[in-house]
């Protein structure tokens, strides 16, 4: 089985408001709301973990938004921790019995299409691992505490990590229980296989596969994204984009 663990405890607080950014308004439905329905038609997906901040409060906004959306592959809603590699963990130890592949992905990053989540999910049954990664277009510069240049890095190499990061169960359970309990500052999930010193694959992926972190990334992911949401109810292909009048009236 095929488990997806969706991210959605990060605070927010490059996004300048006290809103949390997840429930920001894409067209007319939360930002939320269209990473999840993701994953919701993304057939090799059986079940989703969402992992949120620990409040009643937000757990209550995240139900709202699986029932009213009838976001059916959402399994469990859980608290996250104090940082990402926290509500990883959590999530790992949430998942059902009879897990095969997990699919770890920011719930910030809702323009993730399906053939990326499904070619991550291929590496990860050949490898072991399969991370999406966009390259390096721009020169890049090391610079000193003084905003002085001192080294052009070479970009040949360079690759920019995303989500989903995609991995055989056993394999980033033991990475994770042992960045654990080392109190490892990894911020991505490769970053636990190169503790262990496991080889990690990469996906090649776009650039639109933005995480959505400031004002003008909402607006970027307006434009990537269609102008309604939309899970597939029954009778409609996965993939298809469908918004129910009812559902919407709700969200204006």
């Amino acid at each position: 089985m095929i488990v997806a663990i969706v991210l959605a405890g990060g605070s927010g607080r490059r996004m300048g408001n006290d809103v949390d950014k997840l429930f920001l308004k894409l067209g007319e439905v939360p930002l939320i709301a269209h990473t999840l329905a993701s994953f919701q038609n993304c057939r090799p997906i059986k079940r989703v973990i969402l992992v949120v901040r620990g409040d009643h409060h937000t757990h209550g906004e995240y139900q709202r938004v699986v029932r009213d959306l009838r976001i059916s592959k959402v399994l469990s809603i859980i608290s996250g921790g104090p940082e990402r590699r926290d509500s990883v963990w959590n999530g790992l130890r949430a998942l059902p019995a009879g897990v095969e592949i997990v699919v770890i992905h920011d719930g910030a990053r809702p323009c993730v299409p399906d053939m990326l989540v499904e070619q991550t999910i291929a590496s990860a049954r050949k490898f072991g691992s399969g991370v999406a990664a966009c390259k390096i277009s721009d020169t890049i510069k090391e610079v000193d505490n003084q905003g002085k240049i001192t080294a052009t890095v070479p970009r040949e190499k360079l690759w920019a990590a995303q989500t989903p990061q995609t991995f055989k169960y056993d394999l980033i359970l033991r990475a994770y229980r042992e960045a654990m309990q080392k109190g490892a500052p990894i911020t991505d999930d490769a970053a636990a296989l190169e503790l262990l010193g496991e080889p990690v694959h990469i996906v090649e992926s776009l650039s639109t596969n933005i995480k959505v972190t400031t004002p003008m990334d909402v607006e970027i992911a307006k434009v990537l994204l269609p102008a309604k949401a939309t899970v597939a109810p029954a009778g409609v292909p996965p993939g298809t984009f469908y918004f129910s009048r009812s559902i919407e009236r709700q969200y204006r």
